[in-house]
């Protein structure tokens, strides 16, 4: 039996506050972030000179995701995102599994984002520095979501303005050699689809837009247009930042790289930036984790309301009109995580978990009609493909952790599920 929807004009409802250009600054906060400082490595350790084919692959992909994603929240528009929409389309379990994925993967991005931030601002106390940064921007995010959404705006004026400068120093220089460009013998198959699966990580904060669907203004409209709008701005900046590294590095030194945007602005003969990008690199990390504890505590108040998690944590303040409890377990938990654990291998668990949340939303838009706004049948069929292959591509262990993380939410499912149903057999 499917679990009973959130029913409109509860007095715990979000308002209503977000309009185009929150959302669409509230996505790039969320794209535009520590992935394209540290991601670029990684994915040229897997796909060498491929690492470009690999960018569009996982831009195709993600074009796909936020298509279904756009028109599945135009439709639902409440707090949740692909929860709600399983939940609705195809079941109360496959709107669980990608939760469950979601605020688990996501609880360690955050962690891993937090760690970024303490690496970039002082490498001797990245763990205290990770802390103080987790309970800040939940202190920001528990004062209400205009506030999180005007910070967000300003973090993306920085990090933008220091890509861009990058992206200029490095084409501009004698360093600079579009042959490099040129994908040779060491791009594999495997190779390109593993980078794109990393580099997907980047491109994943779309997601917010949908998961604040009940704090946007005119969801069926503002939705499906802030989606493309950030994903589009995303993917020119990822391509021209990506273009100008792999200019001046190639890709072996590329791979090799500890920082690659300070590394190639070093390598261009602009040192003189790299104290710039290393200030961005730590606004960016905040960036992103200010915006995936927005998209965490939303999913958690979603699930809560739906008895799926503790029902205290869907209680909305008052004043603030915030799921503050949600907000304060998530960055506790985020908080014990930064300060006692080793995340570095935290990206390619987020992105499993990601891309399965992501396929549980390609098929759901599958089954909306015409009248519903369905998208080309293609776009969620790509996206659902795209999703599992990427998923299945990324290195071992992440897939290993990430199919057991789901396991253990399925078990945890069909416990409550069976208790549920003995109580009521009892109560006949």
């Amino acid at each position: 039996m499917r679990e009973p929807s959130t029913a409109a004009g509860m007095p715990d409802e979000l308002h209503r506050r977000l309009g185009l250009s929150d959302a669409v600054v509230i996505g790039l906060g969320s794209m535009i972030g520590a992935g394209v400082f540290a991601a670029l490595a990684p994915a040229a350790r897997a796909a060498g000179s491929g690492l470009l084919l690999g960018l569009a692959l996982a831009a195709v992909v993600a074009y796909c995701n936020a298509t279904s994603s756009a028109r599945l929240a135009a439709r639902y528009p409440a707090s949740g995102g692909t929860y709600v929409y399983g939940r609705e389309r195809l079941g109360a379990f496959w709107g669980y599994l990608a939760g469950w994925g979601f605020v688990v993967g996501k609880t360690a991005s955050c962690a891993a984002m937090a760690l970024t931030v303490g690496s970039y601002v002082w490498p001797e106390r990245a763990h205290e520095v990770a802390v103080a940064a987790v309970v800040a921007l939940t202190a920001v995010n528990y004062a209400g979501v205009r506030k999180s959404a005007a910070l967000t705006r300003a973090i993306v004026a920085v990090v933008l303005a220091v890509l861009g400068a990058v992206a200029v120093a490095a084409l501009t220089s004698g360093a600079s050699d579009p042959a490099r460009l040129d994908v040779g013998a060491d791009a594999t198959l495997g190779g390109v689809l593993q980078a794109a699966g990393l580099l997907f990580f980047a491109f994943a904060g779309y997601a917010r837009i949908a998961t604040l669907g009940e704090e946007v203004r005119d969801p069926a409209r503002t939705i499906p247009r802030a989606v493309p709008l950030a994903l589009g701005i995303t993917l020119v900046v990822y391509a021209a930042v990506a273009v100008a590294v792999l200019s001046v590095l190639g890709p072996q030194r590329l791979a090799d790289a500890t920082a690659p945007l300070s590394d190639a602005v070093a390598a261009a003969g602009a040192g003189w930036l790299s104290p710039a990008v290393r200030v961005g690199a730590a606004v960016a990390a905040l960036g992103s984790l200010l915006a995936l504890i927005l998209g965490v505590s939303r999913t958690t108040l979603a699930m809560a309301r739906d008895r799926h998690l503790p029902p205290a944590l869907a209680a909305v303040h008052p004043r603030s009109k915030v799921p503050h409890r949600a907000e304060l377990v998530v960055g506790a938990v985020v908080a014990v995580v930064a300060a006692t654990g080793d995340v570095r291998g935290a990206i390619g668990f987020s992105s499993f978990g990601v891309l399965v949340y992501y396929a549980v939303a390609n098929a759901s838009a599958w089954t909306l009609s015409r009248a519903e706004g369905r998208p080309p049948r293609a776009v969620p069929v790509v996206g659902l493909a795209g999703c599992l292959v990427l998923a299945f591509s990324l290195p071992l262990s992440s897939v290993l952790a990430g199919a057991a993380v789901l396991a253990a939410g399925a078990a945890l499912y069909g416990v409550r599920r069976a208790a549920g149903a003995g109580r009521t057999s009892q109560r006949r």
